[in-house]
């Protein structure tokens, strides 16, 4: 195994967390802080594989985050040179929107532990196929994507229609964190004590088992389509 994965980080917050502990080792991970100001590669060279994290921002406010923009043009560039992508949250956002598809308000917000349904395309899927019919996430978005043109609709949920797409090949967005480790959500929920925080750290430990179960599946999977 060889390569570098490129990690691009839109929040000090929203790190790789599970993304990390699986590829650590095995692949150089190379971390693009966007919002300190990093800036993104010139060249594919030696780039295995892009993930995308999450981040407070919408893929919509350009003025507000400038690296927004820079960011649309080289995930267009991605997704047309066949490099593996995968898009968490707002990384799954941006791929919509890079693709030509619209980001909007979702009727609700989702924040917490939840399950999601895939879809019978995402049972066909490469990298969605050895998913159980319905897997447990963490959500925390109250945006939302439509599937673009020509891309495959893999998952749903109750309150968020598109949960999970792909975009040609090889990339994937998820509106889910499937990053999130048992610590990274303590430290998002931890110091608040609203009825929400208390019922997501009530659930935190049993979840975030189930959580690692999957992402394995679908990292695992996913590595499957590095060159």
């Amino acid at each position: 195994m060889s390569g570098k994965i490129l990690i691009l980080e839109h929040s000090s917050s929203e790190g790789p967390g599970l993304i990390a502990d699986y590829f650590s080792g095995r692949y150089e991970l190379k971390t693009v802080e966007l919002w300190n100001g990093d800036n993104l590669p010139s060249s594919f060279e030696g780039i295995a594989a892009v993930i995308a994290m999450g981040g407070p921002m919408n893929v919509y406010e350009e003025e507000k985050y400038p690296f927004l923009k820079a960011e649309n043009e080289f995930i267009k560039e991605v997704v047309a040179s066949g490099i593996p992508y995968l898009g968490v949250c707002l990384g799954a956002q941006l791929l919509a929107k890079a693709c030509g598809a619209k980001v909007r308000k979702n009727r609700v917000k989702e924040v917490g532990w939840s399950e999601v349904s895939v879809t019978p395309e995402g049972r066909q899927d490469r990298v969605f196929s050895l998913l159980p019919e319905k897997f447990t996430v963490f959500q925390w978005h109250e945006d939302t994507f439509e599937v673009p043109r020509n891309s495959t609709r893999l998952a749903f949920s109750g309150d968020c229609d598109n949960q999970a797409f792909r975009a040609g090949l090889k990339a994937y967005g998820l509106q889910f964190h499937v990053e999130a480790t048992e610590d990274m959500v303590k430290e998002w929920f931890g110091k608040e004590n609203d009825g929400t925080s208390r019922k997501i750290l009530s659930e935190n430990s049993l979840n975030a088992l189930k959580l690692e179960v999957s992402a394995k599946i679908i990292l695992g999977k996913f590595e499957k389509l590095f060159s």
